[in-house]
């Protein structure tokens, strides 16, 4: 496993990581979420991934219990949560969004459930309009400085929002966000290669990626359509499955089946040929891996071994194919 510094945290953090969304709860228990997180650790992925409304604290229970019972130190692993949507489907007004007294019960909440005393990832899993940023630098920079968390970032903030969020903290001698954690994958690239590009040199950000994937859309299973047993016929994902039949009806399966020819020639399975692309930007931190068992986990593991094989021809062959998607970009490697 290859190691790359998130952002200006100084921390290295695993190029693969392993995240909670959607299989945590549904489809892992505690004994399961045990051995992906063993199989995952034991080939040196160092960053877990996890966030307040998954599953409402569901995830962040299972994945404590695990921590608990592999009974790994501390100081050889991290952990995160996010917070904004609430714990609950019902949430009340104080117990969601990014003012002051949700980001700490938020935060006391997921330490709880994670059985742990301190994150070293807190991220704001939104934007909130209703909030003033000051209130959120200030915050934050509390609980890091209470020892409650280690860092802090965004996840799909705007660019302006963050930068304006990092002015201000360095402006008052806070705590700045350091990283992002934007979706990024072949078929959705925009705001980590163009969008948030000033802000790499501004504030040295980090990006801890998820779904390069884009929900199994590119592992090719759904090339003929939805499988009985997937993720988009969870209860509760309606609007994945929504997002999944808009994407269907477009172009875009006829990427994916073009860019699946592509990998089968260089002898690789479309998802490891899919997380292996999203490596080859050096803006990428970590790619967040989703995995419902050890097996797939451990061969979507072996994409980090895959990435030479996608050299410059083949970067201009997948510039090609995708040229057939509206809106794509050239891969930004800068």
């Amino acid at each position: 496993m290859n190691y790359r510094t998130l952002g200006n945290t100084g921390m290295p953090v695993s190029e693969l990581s392993y995240g909670a969304w959607v299989t945590f709860g549904p489809q892992i228990d505690v004994n399961i979420g045990m051995s992906c997180l063993k199989e995952a650790y034991d080939r040196g992925v160092n960053f877990f991934d996890n966030a307040e409304v998954y599953e409402f604290g569901v995830a962040e229970s299972i994945m404590g219990e695990a921590l608990k019972k592999l009974n790994w130190d501390r100081d050889t692993y991290m952990v995160s949560s996010k917070v904004f949507w609430g714990r609950t489907p019902t949430a009340v007004p104080t117990q969601k969004g990014l003012h002051r007294k949700h980001l700490v019960d938020a935060c006391h909440a997921a330490l709880r459930r994670l059985q742990l005393e301190y994150l070293d990832l807190y991220f704001c899993h939104r934007y909130d309009p209703t909030v003033p940023i000051e209130i959120v630098v200030e915050t934050m920079t509390n609980l890091v400085r209470q020892g409650k968390i280690l860092y802090w970032g965004t996840s799909e903030w705007g660019a302006e929002e963050i930068k304006e969020a990092y002015d201000i903290a360095i402006k008052n001698s806070a705590v700045p966000p350091l990283f992002e954690q934007p979706q990024y994958n072949l078929l959705h690239r925009e705001r980590v290669e163009k969008e948030y590009k000033p802000l790499y040199e501004h504030t040295g950000l980090g990006t801890t990626i998820w779904s390069p994937l884009a929900s199994g859309l590119l592992t090719g299973k759904y090339n003929e359509g939805i499988p009985e047993k997937s993720r988009l016929n969870l209860p509760g994902y309606e609007w994945l499955r929504n997002l999944f039949i808009e994407q269907y009806q477009s172009t875009r399966i006829e990427v994916v089946k073009k860019l699946g020819v592509l990998a089968h020639e260089l002898g690789m399975p479309l998802s490891q040929f899919s997380i292996a692309w999203c490596l080859k930007n050096k803006r990428v931190s970590t790619v967040i891996l989703g995995a419902s068992t050890p097996e797939q986990l451990i061969e979507n593991i072996a994409a980090a071994e895959k990435t030479d094989m996608i050299d410059d021809t083949v970067m201009e062959q997948v510039g090609k194919i995708l040229s057939t998607v509206p809106g794509t970009l050239s891969h930004g490697n800068e």
